[in-house]
């Protein structure tokens, strides 16, 4: 891939079989010739972060392991990077679309299918904070995220302030009715803040502690699910 390195590894996803991605080498990494991150509010900093493995990731592919199959159920992967979650309920047979602003999101998604033999997957550019606010660069109206669904998930979302709460109100306006929301946070701080603005939406929250210290390949982790649903 032109522009940057990368390196491909066989990844460990409690409950399931290991997946092989390919990521970015490390956080030194950066192309975009074009400035079209630039314009989306990328920065050179920020840019490598959506092709790297997190633990958050791996935690919530975890969850969406052991998750029993619902029929007719359609799930959503918010600011999937390189969408671990999303791979694992795909190779499940889940009715998943993974969703990100970064140009790069679905080139690499793409790659990471067909090192796994997985068929085709559905692939939608989903922004809302600096991105939403690029109008020049907002995505054509049939690839973007459209519709409501029943569960909506995301990790480690939550590692900046959002004052005008849009992920809160992008994650309302994709929420079906009786729609669950699965956030995997680490402890980033933003989370009470987060828990407001759900809630002006009609959002309730229930927490679950996911710290566990380290567990043969997996290594140690501190964070939280964060379930949302709206009240009855």
């Amino acid at each position: 891939m032109p522009g940057y390195l990368t390196k491909q590894e066989s990844v460990p996803i409690a409950g399931v079989d290991n997946l092989l991605i390919r990521s970015l080498r490390d956080r030194q990494q950066f192309s975009d010739p074009l400035g079209v991150a630039e314009r989306l509010g990328i920065s050179s900093a920020a840019w490598p972060i959506f092709g790297l493995l997190w633990p958050s990731g791996a935690q919530l592919a975890a969850r969406m392991a052991l998750r029993p199959l619902r029929t007719n159920e359609r799930v959503l992967e918010i600011g999937c990077g390189l969408g671990l979650a999303s791979l694992v309920c795909h190779r499940r047979g889940i009715d998943v679309t993974a969703s990100d602003c970064h140009p790069l999101a679905n080139p690499f998604l793409l790659e990471n299918l067909q090192l796994n033999a997985l068929p085709p997957m559905k692939y939608r550019t989903g922004q809302w904070g600096k991105a939403a606010a690029a109008e020049e660069e907002a995505p054509p109206l049939d690839s973007a995220v459209q519709g409501q669904f029943d569960l909506i998930m995301g990790s480690d979302v939550l590692y900046e302030r959002d004052a005008r709460a849009t992920l809160a109100g992008f994650i309302d306006c994709h929420a079906g009715a009786d729609a669950q929301i699965w956030i995997v946070d680490p402890n980033r701080g933003n989370r009470s803040a987060f828990h407001k603005q759900m809630a002006a939406h009609g959002f309730e929250v229930t927490e679950e502690r996911l710290d566990h210290p380290v567990r043969g390949d997996l290594p140690a982790y501190k964070g939280r699910l964060l379930v949302y649903q709206r009240k009855p």
